[in-house]
């Protein structure tokens, strides 16, 4: 009996009584509601319960017994009351232990069930603080990730208040880590997470990838002279993790230091430390200038000014949020946003609608994802064109690129068009070589993939080589560039706009 009130708990428990009596065993509520039960076959009589626990219940409070027993024809009940909750927890009655017996009752039988109350007891209530645990765990996870959605989507304030009820409140300036872990072990890693920076880091599990942790640290390096960072802490200790971390940012960029973190993961692969920093590489939102920031103005104009024709449509803050999320998610957006895949679709058509993209092609999706980052970024923090380029009177159009596989050709929207004129500036065009310095003279695999829209099969096709084989030279072109291309957030948008920032320098 004990044994099984250590292994089993209150099922195993009710097993072996419907076994010990030959019939059927069950918990029954207050209302008659059976919480637990076990018969020894299934023929075994199943009684009125709900009857049962009311003749039950007025006899036990008239009489003041501890057992009550009823005989039903062929069968005799046997009624115990438990006392389930623990102390300091109010309820508002016991469940009752119901036992249904051929007659004549075993020898014992009753002594038994008298016996094995307190066990049952105790499992019971076990069990109760055991749900409570899991779903204050669970709120506390939920509330960490709305915390972290909230920082993505720029919502500074709102996060900050809702961390400082959760606790740690949260750093500024940060770094943000992603701890990709083996699976079924982010709770370990968790904890070790907790331990090596004495809880001052936020903590979050990745409502998109099950094997990810988020950590948004104190820029701050080491505390103590000769002290490990918290990330390659937890590399060291954690022998099957993989660590990114990203480049010190202030709090309303976490969502840079997440792509960033995201993206220094496939170095982080390759290296027998299982732990690496974003190498440097400029934003391409801060090298546009004023009239890349008219450009994406104009663009999301449309999305901006948006008002739902019903209370329940999304308004324009949630598309904002939608296609942010898709574009960095792809289609595990529907885990960051918790909505459902025909939700998505619908919002997203809404959105290509608005803006007059087709958001089934690479380059509207790179104009969109320039544009939503040129917004979130700080006007004084973009880097300003020279006076020439500035002056409206004084800049030439930039000339037309004849059309490549890849990049918009003619059949591009206007707003595509329309980016030409921004990526032909030269601090883009600087910008772009040094994002593809890296791969100078080796582009074929990165150009077919691009010209495919990103999609493995017919870049496979169109190189004449295995799928296996084009996921394998994206793989070491990860390594090289030191960024993600097949997993979501990807570089690919920054990779089809240095292309094409290229290719209209070269055709000036």
């Amino acid at each position: 009996m004990h044994r099984l009130a250590r292994t089993g708990g209150t099922a195993e428990l009710l097993r072996w009584l419907a076994g010990r009596a030959e019939g059927w065993a069950g918990l029954v509520g207050p209302d008659g509601t059976v919480l637990h039960a076990a018969a020894r076959t299934e023929g075994a009589k199943v009684p009125d319960v709900a009857g049962l626990v009311a003749e039950g219940a007025s006899a036990l409070t008239e009489r003041g017994v501890q057992a009550y027993s009823v005989d039903t024809g062929a069968y005799t009940a046997l009624l115990f009351p438990l006392a389930a909750s623990p102390p300091g927890v109010a309820a508002p009655a016991a469940p009752v232990l119901a036992v249904v017996t051929p007659r004549p009752v075993a020898a014992g039988l009753a002594v038994l069930l008298a016996d094995v109350v307190l066990p049952l007891s105790l499992c019971l209530q076990t069990e109760t603080l055991e749900r409570r645990r899991r779903r204050v765990d669970l709120a506390e996870s939920r509330g960490r990730e709305a915390v972290l959605h909230l920082l993505m989507t720029g919502h500074l304030s709102i996060a900050q208040q809702v961390a400082g009820a959760l606790r740690p409140r949260l750093p500024d300036p940060v770094r943000v880590c992603v701890v990709e872990c083996s699976g079924g072990g982010r709770d370990e890693v968790a904890r070790v997470c907790v331990d090596a920076d004495g809880g001052r880091s936020w903590i979050v599990r990745c409502p998109v990838y099950a094997r990810h942790l988020i950590l948004v640290m104190p820029a701050e390096e080491a505390p103590e002279p000769g002290a490990v960072s918290t990330d390659e802490a937890v590399a060291a200790r954690v022998g099957d993790c993989v660590v990114g971390v990203s480049e010190p940012v202030p709090l309303a960029d976490t969502a840079t230091g997440y792509r960033q973190a995201f993206h220094a993961l496939p170095v982080a692969r390759e290296l027998p430390s299982r732990h690496a920093r974003f190498g440097a590489s400029q934003d391409p939102a801060l090298v546009v200038g004023p009239a890349g920031r008219r450009w994406a103005n104009e663009l999301l104009n449309p999305l901006l000014t948006h008002v739902p024709r019903r209370a329940q449509d999304p308004g324009s803050q949630e598309l904002l949020a939608t296609a942010a999320s898709w574009l960095a998610f792809s289609s595990h957006a529907t885990d960051h946003l918790k909505i459902h895949r025909n939700t998505l679709a619908a919002r997203l058509r809404l959105i290509g609608e608005l803006l007059g993209l087709d958001l089934h092609r690479l380059a509207d999706q790179s104009a969109l994802d320039l544009a939503l980052r040129v917004r979130a970024a700080p006007a004084p923090a973009c880097i300003p064109e020279p006076a020439p380029a500035c002056a409206p009177e004084n800049t030439q159009p930039v000339p037309p690129v004849p059309s490549t596989p890849y990049a918009p050709g003619s059949d591009a929207s206007e707003a595509v068009r329309g980016l030409d004129r921004v990526l032909g500036r030269p601090a883009v065009r600087d910008w772009a070589d040094q994002q593809l310095a890296p791969v100078l003279g080796a582009e074929e695999t990165l150009r077919t993939w691009l010209r495919c829209e990103g999609r493995l099969g017919p870049a496979a096709a169109e190189l004449g080589i295995s799928v296996p084989g084009t996921r394998k030279r994206l793989t070491r072109l990860e390594a090289v560039l030191q960024r993600s291309l097949l997993r979501p957030p990807t570089a690919r948008y920054d990779l089809w706009l240095a292309l094409r920032s290229r290719d209209l320098a070269g055709a000036a």
